[in-house]
């Protein structure tokens, strides 16, 4: 499958590298290719700059945000959530319409340093996977692997054996079929996919992240996960 991939940090990166070895075409969406190519910055956490990781990368394709999602038959968000809307926006709603957006992105508002709050507009009574969804209609938004470390959304078997549990939300049934068959291509299996609904109930796993950052401050390791019993 031809998959797009918005955004060229971690996040990004990570999927891009997983999605290559389970044999899907990718291209990678950026908002400016020649000033991501010729940035020399490496990350937060020490990454090497993407134009070095491109390079030792180089069955992903690197496109404009409008040219990924055109790419695309499916759709990754991977976009810091502050900027999520601006970035769609960007690959332009013609590329993206009728398509399925799967969105891990967290409204997350760094503005007072760290640990990030979540931003008020996109949080309790709404959320970026609504606000996505209400801005681009016809595009079909299934919230995914969000409440987790990146490494472990694209392989859930490093940790517990895989027996944790992910949670997605959307409107649309066929479109979450399709999330979660990509999701157990990277190894999650059906019973720890757990379906909470609509859109609307992005609210309560983007709400997670305020819990999850506390649960890394206080451990200092990211490789963690939630599981629900009963």
């Amino acid at each position: 499958m031809k998959i797009a991939v918005l955004g060229t940090g971690t996040v990004g990166r990570t999927f891009a590298e997983r999605l290559i070895s389970l044999n899907h075409e990718v291209m990678i969406g950026t908002r400016n290719v020649a000033d991501k190519l010729a940035s020399t910055e490496t990350d937060f956490y020490g990454n090497p700059p993407f134009g070095e990781w491109i390079k030792q990368n180089e069955k992903v394709k690197l496109g404009t945000f409008a040219e990924a999602a055109a790419f695309g038959e499916m759709v990754l968000n991977t976009t810091q959530g502050a900027g999520s809307i601006n970035a769609l926006n960007l690959a332009e709603a013609k590329n993206l319409n009728g398509k399925v957006l799967m969105d891990m992105a967290n409204p997350l508002d760094f503005s007072k340093g760290m640990p990030p709050s979540l931003l008020p507009e996109l949080s309790n009574t709404n959320s970026l996977a609504e606000e996505i969804q209400k801005t681009f209609p016809e595009l079909k938004v299934v919230k995914a692997l969000n409440t987790m470390w990146c490494g472990l959304m694209v392989n859930p078997n490093m940790l517990a054996g895989g027996d944790h549990t992910a949670f997605i939300s959307g409107n649309d049934a066929e479109a979450k079929a399709k999330v979660k068959a990509l999701m157990q291509e990277f190894g999650w299996k059906a019973e720890n996919i757990l379906d909470l609904g609509d859109i609307t109930t992005a609210r309560g796993t983007e709400a997670m992240l305020p819990v999850w950052l506390r649960i890394y401050g206080a451990t200092q390791n990211g490789a963690f996960n939630f599981k629900v019993v009963s």
